[in-house]
């Protein structure tokens, strides 16, 4: 019996868009490893530096992010913001954020102050931590945003005390009317108010990237050799 290959349009259609997808998406999952060893890189460049004293000017983000920087002034405590679905050690939680006011100047900066967690028996209730009054000194280190979590639904209103999934220092701007720096600070310093500040690094993720664009290159090869193989089974009968 003679064996040939019984070419068809569908199939062959079929395979083309899944080898094509299954590259497009490793390709990106490539470039997402590479985008994070690059974080990496600048992190250790600029962690490795002296901190920097924010003060009233306003900041280049580009020349300051990932760096440790020093604030000095006092806390906006009308002005409490959590963010939801930030997860710790197993747990659910809240990123408290606070605006703080530098000394001397209308400037303000958001704080990332640490993490509390979530009362399972009521999501709007939950632990206020101690808010230190007067002057103050913070360290941590400048990030664009306070990371990104999947929507749900549409988000509260930006008012004091909201409960938000995500939050860009531009919004807060808008809704607070202050004058921002356009950083947030990832707060490191210690202010004995007993949250946690474990926070995760912006280049954590690069194994799973790479499993990812292998997964994706592995599914277009395997389309491609079904596509091979049942054509010439076909072919035989």
């Amino acid at each position: 019996m003679r064996i040939r290959f019984s070419f068809r349009w569908i199939p062959f259609i079929a395979t083309v868009a899944v080898v094509a997808i299954g590259i497009s998406l490793g390709n990106w999952q490539l470039r997402r490893a590479d985008e994070k060893r690059a974080i990496e890189t600048r992190l250790v460049e600029r962690q490795s530096v002296a901190p920097l004293l924010a003060g009233a000017g306003i900041e280049n983000i580009d020349d300051i992010e990932y760096r440790r920087v020093v604030v000095r002034g006092e806390f906006d405590r009308d002005w409490p913001l959590y963010l939801d679905n930030r997860p710790h050690a197993g747990n659910a939680g809240f990123y408290l954020l606070m605006p703080f006011k530098i000394s001397g100047s209308d400037m303000h900066v958001l704080i990332a102050r640490g993490w509390i967690p979530l009362d399972l028996h009521n999501r709007a209730r939950f632990p206020l931590p101690m808010t230190p009054v007067g002057p103050i000194e913070i360290e941590g280190v400048a990030i664009r945003n306070p990371g990104r979590v999947l929507q749900l639904g549409q988000h509260a209103p930006l008012l004091p005390g909201a409960i938000l999934q995500n939050l860009t220092v531009a919004e807060f701007a808008a809704a607070s009317k202050f004058t921002m720096q356009p950083f947030v600070i990832e707060q490191s310093s210690d202010t004995h108010d007993g949250m946690v500040r474990d926070w995760p690094l912006p280049s954590v993720g690069i194994e799973r990237h790479l499993g990812y664009a292998f997964q994706w290159y592995a599914l277009a090869l395997t389309a491609f050799l079904f596509f091979v193989v049942t054509g010439y089974r076909r072919g035989t009968k």
